[in-house]
């Protein structure tokens, strides 16, 4: 385990070098913390955190946990940075930066921004013309997917499932048609009702349930909706939860060809290619993108 200064090694002095140059004008730096083990944090990460003027975190008595693990001198530098006094902090945070501080902003676990308090504050120092850095490390978003099984190249990430059954429902409606891997958390107590719905939904599609990620209890579910139902409605669901859904099946030639002739129609009669594309997107079920992509070789005379 890394603790302590000296445990940092030759590596130290170009960091701290580093750090100290860029004091005269300030920085923002967007440090990723462990999700559960921490043996996941870097040499650098621990180093801002040694250095930092200031470290904005969620929650002071979880960090002054990590500062302790690490035998790192809090000194007063820990201020509260969460998701209802954020907006309100942007001022303070750029004003510390342009006044050459070093800016440490960190969540609970993992990388700030990413469904956790962040990303106005990054906005605010960047629109500010101010430095903004990161020492880059654990991400759920990212360790779900990579040990998921599903298809890593193309990707999105939804965030928490809203809880309002309207809103579900229109979210659910767009995965119908989103081929891309859906990468989305939710709350232990709502898993079961969650994956319940998307199975009405399309229960042939796979997903993984990566559950207490790098902590001891770690667990990985893996198979169709329905099979995984199966498991988490057969008991109590506790720990943080990352759920990793397979996306749609492309639409097959036969459909691109019956896309095309839909929106040709449409096009030849006058419609803009923004509504032709969101109306034969909505009546067939493709994908936005694929429309509109087919929309353009339409206007531009390139398709068949």
């Amino acid at each position: 385990m890394l603790v302590g200064r000296a445990a940092l090694g030759p590596n130290e002095r170009t960091v701290v070098v580093a750090t100290q140059n860029t004091r005269a004008i300030g920085q923002l730096v967007v440090v990723a913390t462990p999700l559960g083990n921490l043996g996941d944090i870097s040499r650098r990460a621990i180093e801002f955190l040694r250095v930092a003027d200031v470290v904005y975190c969620e929650d002071t008595r979880h960090s002054r946990t990590l500062f302790s693990a690490f035998d790192i001198a809090v000194r007063g530098r820990l201020q509260s940075l969460h998701e209802h006094n954020e907006a309100s902090l942007c001022t303070e945070v750029v004003e510390r930066v342009g006044g050459g501080q070093i800016v440490v902003l960190i969540s609970d676990a993992g990388t700030p921004g990413i469904s956790d308090p962040g990303s106005r504050v990054v906005a605010a120092v960047a629109e500010a013309g101010l430095s903004v850095s990161t020492a880059p490390g654990p991400s759920a978003v990212i360790a779900a997917l990579t040990i998921s099984g599903l298809d890593t190249e193309r990707f999105c990430m939804e965030g928490f499932v809203p809880r309002k059954r309207g809103e579900r429902a229109t979210l659910f409606d767009q995965w119908a048609r989103e081929e891309r891997t859906i990468i989305f958390y939710e709350s232990p107590q709502r898993l079961v009702t969650t994956l319940g719905e998307l199975a009405q939904l399309f229960s042939h599609r796979r997903v993984a349930v990566a559950r207490e990620i790098t902590k001891i209890h770690e667990e990985v579910v893996r198979g169709t909706l329905e099979e995984v139902l199966a498991v988490f409605g057969a008991r109590e669901v506790i720990g943080e939860v990352v759920v990793v859904l397979e996306g749609a099946v492309p639409p097959a030639p036969s459909d691109a060809a019956m896309v095309r002739s839909a929106l040709r129609e449409q096009l030849e009669g006058g419609v803009s290619v923004r509504d032709a594309v969101a109306s034969v997107a909505d009546a067939l079920g493709v994908a936005h993108r694929d429309a509109y992509r087919m929309a353009l070789e339409l206007r531009a005379g390139d398709a068949p």
